[in-house]
């Protein structure tokens, strides 16, 4: 089982989650996991990740409509690169997965129900996010995918501190990367960026992250 700041992962374990309660307390749906702790401590820059030999250009912003004459010798190209990552815990999306309850108590949760984590993608179609799995996968981490199946059979429990709602969610461990779209310069001699966003992809590494609050 992986343990990193509250965050309990393991191997392929499973769908909707069900919540039993030790105490007056009764387990109900939390809003988000937005709150929850991250084993991350800011984004770490990706660099030199890049397959692409015309990654090292400089950026420039280009004026279509203002013709210029090729001066460089690097041919026109347009590719992706992957700009930043950070850790990230990829929450599953589907209904009761996502528990909260307090003051106090013990919080006990099972999956009993199959289904998936899924990524995203802010900017861009299913062609973007899937060229960005496979880089990615190649250049970050080799357990990402785009999604992962979980089945039924994950049981966990909790403490909850005195006073202290607890909250639990189910997910897999991943990333959130930044990502470019660049094509070669008009002059050939700089990279112009075509468009951009964030992508979140989980790995394999799946299991419940766990977090307290106040209220």
């Amino acid at each position: 089982m992986f343990v990193k700041k509250a965050w309990f992962f393991s191997p392929l374990a499973a769908a909707a989650l069900v919540a039993g309660v030790c105490g007056s307390a009764v387990a109900v749906p939390a809003e988000s996991v937005e709150d929850a702790p991250s084993y991350a401590q800011g984004p770490t820059s990706v660099e030199q990740l890049s397959d692409e030999p015309l990654a090292a250009l400089p950026e420039v912003n280009e004026d279509p409509e203002t013709p210029v004459v090729p001066r460089c010798d690097n041919p026109y190209k347009e590719w992706t690169d992957i700009t930043s990552k950070t850790p990230y815990f990829v929450k599953s999306m589907m209904p009761g997965t996502s528990f909260k309850d307090g003051p106090g108590g013990t919080m006990t949760v099972s999956v009993t129900k199959a289904g998936i984590v899924r990524g995203s993608i802010t900017v861009g179609g299913e062609a973007e996010f899937s060229g960005l799995v496979v880089k990615a996968k190649a250049k970050v981490d080799v357990a990402i995918g785009a999604e992962f199946a979980y089945t039924v059979g994950h049981t966990y429990t909790h403490g909850v501190s005195r006073g202290k709602y607890g909250h639990l969610q189910y997910g897999a461990s991943g990333y959130k990367m930044g990502w470019a779209k660049y094509k070669t310069s008009a002059d050939r001699c700089s990279k112009v960026k075509i468009k951009g966003g964030t992508v979140t992809l989980p790995t394999r590494e799946l299991g419940w992250t766990w977090w307290e609050t106040n209220s």
